[in-house]
């Protein structure tokens, strides 16, 4: 069963969620979602020799947030 993991921006304490449930406060506001770790490796052929995890990750393909 998998979830999404939660920090919160106040004091850094992080909720691992499974999914369904709803989102959880902390601090009095809501918690807000982990961003992913970012890639070490693209996904190819010659990469399936090598242990790799291939787990969710961010590629820095999209745009960034403005005002972040």
């Amino acid at each position: 069963m998998s979830g999404a993991v939660y920090g919160c921006k106040t004091c850094g304490k992080q909720a691992k969620v499974p999914l369904g449930k709803p989102v959880p406060f902390c601090c009095g506001q809501k918690m807000e979602p982990e961003p992913l770790p970012t890639c070490t490796s693209a996904p190819n052929p010659e990469m399936a020799r090598n242990y790799s995890p291939d787990e969710p990750c961010d590629d820095g393909t999209l745009p960034k947030k403005r005002g972040a």
